[in-house]
């Protein structure tokens, strides 16, 4: 009897390993430069060693960091993007003037076709939804399979800024002018826990003696792009008086595509609640601002971390 027990005892040498770690579906938001964080985020999930990245869906610059990381490319492209400086960015800009969109995106879009390579997204080594906008039908489309490049270049095409994506007969914009924060497809993928990071959160406060405060537009941080639409003004001879109202037409169109997006992503958030919820401030950095990403990387991997221990702390003993 004692024998026959014996035998029926796993052999440890050849038993199979247990992955102690959590799976989860991460959820990678909108938001321009500021979504370099995402690489922070990433990389805060696996230093932790308690998460394992399941699923990834991204709009946007979300869909283009979640890509590259599903593709294995994410190191490459941060190794690239951390040696950009501002004139490099102008560099990849080459602007359009057509009626489609202020830039073409061809130098940008080369180099990304570069590092994202010919890969198909169904064959990925983990699920990837791309978030798109289909601005015809006025719906958001969920891009899981074909070109993983294809699924990219039309998550990021901002409208009025880079050239919409025509595929199979449909208009796709940016992903975010729809979902922001695209939790929903997420849910598809059964995992325990859904990691979404938001990059509409609440503004930095600003100290009184620091010269980007918040306030007046002259206080007001200039991004890539308002300094651009400023010096082409200039040039032109249509240089802002000084009696003029403080806002140009820039600054109202972003502000108000970004109360927007701030206003969708609560309702993404409220009608699915994540697990947790990284929040990166709103005015991190600017739309183009690509010349921060040390900065921007640095500042989601900290508030990924920060966010990892408030779980904890909230349901202490159940792997956080």
């Amino acid at each position: 009897m004692s024998a026959s027990r014996q035998t029926q005892r796993p052999d440890v040498s050849t038993a199979v390993t247990v992955d102690p770690s959590i799976p989860v579906a991460l959820v990678l938001g909108s938001g321009g430069a500021r979504g370099l964080a995402h690489i922070g985020v990433i990389r805060a999930l696996l230093d932790d060693g308690g998460y394992r990245i399941h699923s990834i869906t991204g709009s946007s610059i979300g869909a283009l960091i979640g890509g590259l990381y599903a593709a294995g490319k994410l190191d490459a492209y941060t190794d690239w993007v951390c040696g950009l400086s501002r004139s490099d960015v102008w560099a990849l800009m080459d602007f359009s003037f057509t009626r489609r969109g202020l830039i073409e995106g061809e130098r940008l879009m080369k180099k990304l076709a570069e590092l994202v390579g010919d890969a198909r997204i169904e064959t990925l080594p983990l699920p990837f939804t791309a978030v798109a906008s289909d601005i015809r039908r006025r719906r958001e489309v969920w891009l899981n399979e074909g070109s993983l490049f294809e699924a990219i270049r039309a998550s990021i095409a901002v409208p009025g800024l880079f050239t919409p994506l025509e595929r199979r007969g449909v208009t796709l914009v940016d992903g975010g002018l729809l979902s922001p924060l695209p939790i929903a497809p997420s849910l598809r993928h059964g995992t325990e826990r859904i990691v979404a990071v938001s990059l509409n959160g609440p503004p930095l406060p600003r100290a009184r003696n620091d010269p980007q405060a918040n306030g007046t537009h002259t206080q007001t941080p200039r991004t890539a792009l308002q300094r651009w639409i400023e010096r082409t003004r200039d040039s032109l001879g249509l240089a802002r008086g000084s009696d003029e109202p403080s806002d140009d037409a820039f600054d109202i169109i972003s502000r108000s595509l970004e109360a927007m997006q701030d206003r969708i992503t609560r309702y993404q958030i409220a009608a699915y609640r994540p697990d947790i919820l990284v929040e990166i401030p709103a005015n991190a950095c600017g739309l183009l601002d690509f010349h921060c990403a040390e900065r921007m990387i640095a500042l989601g991997h900290a508030r990924a971390r920060a966010a990892l221990q408030r779980a904890r702390e909230v349901i202490p003993g159940v792997g956080f």
